[in-house]
């Protein structure tokens, strides 16, 4: 492709070179970097991709994409010139230097351009806020696969492309990779794509160049401030508002008090879900359930639809997840009887994701590793009434020590019984992470038992179950490792608990009714 069709309509000055240059390739990564090839040279918050300039020269790349490109080669390039001859290789019009303002918004552009502006190909659909990214994704994407819509998914946990699943580096990919990933998700025949959309995504233009169809609007709350993050609240409060510049609809929580400013001055058309009276998709009143070991709630829904809605998974943030799931739906056709029915059927993984093992208890892994989510999750626990809380949690090694100290103040303040245990104590000793866990938990009246091996600790918890009990394994969700040490090894609670099961007479402890692991 001609480096004319890609940058045709961008803010950009050719240094040297020609337009007329052919493009194979585009990559930011220097190292990947073959003749023919665009470089795009990236200013990163530690090393700038500039700095590879003359790597990129001496591996035969055709185009390199920069920003302030004369301080840069002056800087940078002015050595690598003078000693081995790199200024002969610029005069000679073999590389192209384009110079342009924002080398990470002429990464989208440009991305977008060369596969072929996938994102005009699917419906995409994007979700910005603070908490309920992750679940309500996997619910618009379980809610439209289970009507008949194949949809691709871009977020924390994974990127599913139509033809596989790979874990994710950041919640929101760089743009190259994005507007990859949806080419890919076009010619494996995907007709949608549901992706988180990170503040971080939106600031460092990693979603430039993504016709978004529909955004959507969780909630507001304070996160993500500081070094290499957002400077203020309100830089992080403006970063999420500009999907909502992005989109053509644009889904917003009513009931958060940030909803009016994201609306404020947008172009998106407005639709609105929450239990104001003003709400267009409203949800009047609810009933909180246990049912054989299920925790769920149910909602009557007025306004654009009206009837009763039952969701299977539990918590009054389980209303505005799947109202926002269900606004998308109906904008895309799905039946409202189909769309109550697959609500009642959703399960996210590790999103306080029910493992139903007995009759008498409620087992749930969640991914809840900080103070606010924990207490956010044990609140919403606590609205069932039941017997006990016992929440099992551990740290996570080399983070920041506040983290445990808080955790360990939540639990012990909110649960009946803690177990302390490992979570990736990375090249930490885990009994160091677990001492620094009571420090917070000690100033609470909370009892506690700690078992450092997670296996034996899951264990303690379900032949210690009673009646009425409802047990959380927080803090690893949807991971399916223990980092130790720098290496990864595998763990999936899941497995735990089934060969706990195995090993066990649970049948008289805790009513195993194996309906997990049938």
């Amino acid at each position: 492709m001609k480096l004319s069709e890609l940058i045709y309509d961008l803010d950009y000055e050719i240094i040297c070179g020609s337009t007329d240059i052919e493009v194979t390739d585009i990559t930011n990564d220097s190292r990947k970097v073959t003749e023919g090839m665009l470089y795009f040279a990236i200013p990163g918050a530690t090393v700038d991709g500039a700095r590879f300039i003359p790597d990129v020269i001496r591996q035969n790349a055709s185009v390199i994409v920069t920003e302030k490109a004369e301080k840069k080669l002056s800087d940078i390039l002015q050595d690598d010139i003078t000693v081995n001859g790199l200024f002969e290789e610029l005069e000679s019009e073999r590389v192209t230097i384009v110079n342009v303002p924002s080398a990470r918004y002429a990464m989208g552009m440009i991305s977008s351009r060369f596969y072929g502006e996938p994102s005009k190909e699917l419906t995409v659909i994007g979700i910005t806020g603070t908490k309920g990214k992750t679940t309500t994704s996997y619910m618009i994407k379980d809610m439209l696969e289970l009507a008949g819509v194949r949809v691709g998914l871009i977020g924390t946990i994974e990127i599913q492309d139509g033809k596989a699943s790979y874990p994710a580096a950041n919640t929101t990919p760089e743009s190259l990779l994005i507007h990859k990933t949806m080419h890919d998700m076009v010619e494996n025949g995907l007709e949608a794509v549901v992706m988180e959309v990170s503040s971080q995504g939106l600031m460092l233009d990693r979603v430039a160049g993504v016709d978004f169809d529909y955004g959507i609007f969780t909630n507001l709350s304070p996160d993500h401030i500081g070094p290499n993050e957002h400077d203020s609240f309100e830089n992080y409060r403006d970063c999420k508002k500009k999907l909502f510049s992005l989109c053509q609809k644009g889904i917003y929580n009513i009931d958060d008090p940030e909803a009016e400013y994201m609306m404020e001055g947008s172009t998106a058309y407005p639709i609105t879900f929450g239990k104001d009276e003003d709400a267009d998709y409203r949800a009047v009143g609810h009933r909180l359930y246990i049912e054989d070991g299920i925790m769920g709630i149910e909602y009557e829904l007025e306004g654009t639809l009206e009837g009763t809605v039952r969701v299977d998974l539990p918590g009054e943030f389980s209303i505005h997840n799947s109202l926002a799931a269900l606004v998308v739906a109906d904008c895309l056709g799905v039946g409202f009887d189909e769309i109550k029915r697959i609500l009642s059927e959703i399960r996210v993984r590790g999103r306080v994701e029910m493992i139903p093992i007995s009759d008498k208890f409620t087992l749930m892994i969640d991914y809840a590793h900080n103070g606010m989510s924990l207490e956010s999750l044990l609140n919403a626990i606590k609205e069932y009434n039941p017997k006990r809380i016992v929440t099992l949690f551990g740290c996570g090694g080399n983070r920041a020590k506040s983290r445990r100290y808080e955790m360990g103040e939540v639990s012990g303040r909110l649960s009946d019984l803690s177990i302390i245990t490992s979570d990736n104590p990375r090249k930490e000793e885990p009994q160091a992470i677990i001492d620094d866990i009571k420090v917070g938990i000690d100033k609470t009246d909370g009892k506690y038992v700690d078992i450092i091996d997670r296996k034996e600790a899951i264990r303690y918890a379900i032949m210690n179950a009673e009646e009425g009990d409802v047990i959380i394994l927080a803090g690893k969700g949807h991971e399916d490792y223990q980092e130790i040490n720098g290496v990864k090894h595998h763990m999936d609670e899941r497995d735990l608990i089934k060969e706990i099961l195995e090993e066990e007479d649970v049948d008289k402890i805790c009513g195993y009714n194996n309906r997990y692991f049938a």
